[in-house]
C-alpha cells in the first residue's frame, strides 16, 4: 500500500517546510509514504524550502496556473507514482498532517472512495465572519446541487482512492473542492467525512483575496459542473418559465380584448408573449440536444477512464 501526499504550492516558503516535516512516514497498514509538492510558479524560495525539508517529488508549472489545474496535476503525477492513497494538503500550514492517518483509514478499510476533513467553523474565532458565511453558502449550495448532507465543502485536506482519482475529471482553474464533490456524486463514489483540526493562517489568503470574487469564480464552477451534468433540467425549467411568461402575456390580451372589443394598442404584448413561448420551446429543444451531448461525453469519460485504469496499471 502505497500513500502519496500532494502539496499545491504558491510562494509558501515560510510554511512549507514545516508541513512537510509534521508528514508522518509511518502509517498503521501503508507500506510507502511519498510526498508530491506540485510547484504553481513560485517565485520565491518555496521549492528549496520544500527540498530542505525532505519532500521526494516535484512537479513545477511555468507559471501560476491556478489551485484547480495544480490539484489536478497533483492527482495526476501521484497516480503515475503508483499512489493506492492520496492525500491532498494545503501548503499554508493550516491543516494538521499528523491527521493524516485518520482520513486513509476509512479508504484502507474499504468505506470511502474519498474523505472529507470538515472543520468546525463555528467554533473558529480566528476566521472572519465573511468568510464563515461564504463558507456556509457554498456548502449549502454544494449539498443542494448534489442531495449530500457534506459538513464542509470548502476543505481543502482529503484523501482519495486510486480509483476516485481515476474517476474525477475536473476542469476548473481557480478552485476544485466543489467541483471533486459534485463529481463524486455524479459517479456514484462513496464520500465520507472526518473532523479535523484547522489553525490560523499566517499572512492574507491568496486563494480568497474578498468574498465576492470567491463567490463568482467558485458560483461559477458549481452552476457550470451542475449544468454539464443536468443540461435538460437547467433548460426545461428556464423553457417553461418563458413558456409561462408567454402564456401570461397571452391570457391578459384575451381579457383585455373580452373587456374592449379590440387588441391593436397591445401589438407589442402580443408580439413579446409569442416570442417568449417561441423561445421556451427553443430552449426545451436545446436541452434535449445538450442532454445527448451530456451522454456522448460520459461515454468519452469512461474510455479516458479505462485508459487511465491501463496505463496506470502498467506504471505500477
Amino acid at each position: 500500500m502505497k500513500l502519496v501526499v500532494t502539496i499545491p504550492a504558491y510562494n509558501e516558503e515560510h510554511t512549507i517546510g514545516a508541513v512537510i516535516s509534521e508528514i508522518p512516514r509511518v502509517i498503521p497498514g501503508v507500506d510507502q509514504v511519498e510526498i508530491l509538492v506540485i510547484d504553481d510558479g513560485c517565485t520565491d524560495g518555496t521549492v528549496h524550502s520544500a527540498k530542505e525539508a525532505g519532500a521526494d517529488h516535484f512537479f513545477s508549472h511555468r507559471k501560476n496556473e491556478g489551485l484547480g489545474i495544480t490539484f489536478k496535476d497533483g492527482l495526476e503525477h501521484a497516480v503515475e507514482l503508483g499512489a493506492d492513497i492520496i492525500i491532498n494538503i494545503d501548503s499554508d500550514g493550516q491543516y494538521n498532517p499528523m491527521e493524516i492517518p485518520a482520513l486513509v483509514k476509512p479508504i484502507m478499510d474499504n468505506k470511502a472512495d474519498i474523505v472529507l476533513g470538515w472543520r468546525n467553523i463555528d467554533s473558529l474565532d480566528f476566521m472572519p465572519r465573511g468568510k464563515k458565511v461564504g463558507n456556509k453558502i457554498a456548502t449549502w449550495f454544494t449539498n443542494k446541487v448534489t442531495g449530500m448532507p457534506i459538513k464542509d465543502a470548502q476543505s481543502g485536506f482529503r484523501a482519495f482512492s486510486r480509483e476516485a482519482a481515476l474517476r474525477i475529471n475536473l476542469s476548473g482553474r481557480y478552485t476544485y473542492v466543489q467541483q471533486s464533490i459534485m463529481e463524486a456524486r455524479y459517479k456514484g463514489l462513496i464520500i465520507e467525512q472526518v473532523p479535523i483540526e484547522f489553525r490560523p493562517r499566517h499572512g492574507a489568503s491568496r486563494l480568497i483575496p474578498n468574498l465576492i470574487t470567491y463567490a463568482r469564480r467558485a458560483g461559477g464552477t458549481i452552476i457550470g459542473t451542475y449544468w454539464g451534468y443536468h443540461p435538460l433540467k437547467v433548460f426545461s425549467v428556464l423553457g417553461s418559465l418563458l413558456i409561462l411568461g408567454g402564456v401570461a402575456f397571452g391570457v391578459a390580451l384575451l381579457v383585455y380584448f373580452i373587456l374592449n372589443g379590440t387588441i391593436s394598442s397591445m401589438l407589442p404584448f402580443a408580439i413579446a408573449g409569442a416570442l417568449l413561448v417561441i423561445t421556451g420551446l427553443q430552449s426545451i429543444l436545446l436541452g434535449l440536444f445538450a442532454d445527448l451531448l451530456r451522454g456522448q461525453r460520459m461515454f468519452q469519460e469512461e474510455i479516458l477512464y479505462r485508459l487511465k485504469r491501463q496505463n496506470s496499471n502498467n506504471l505500477k
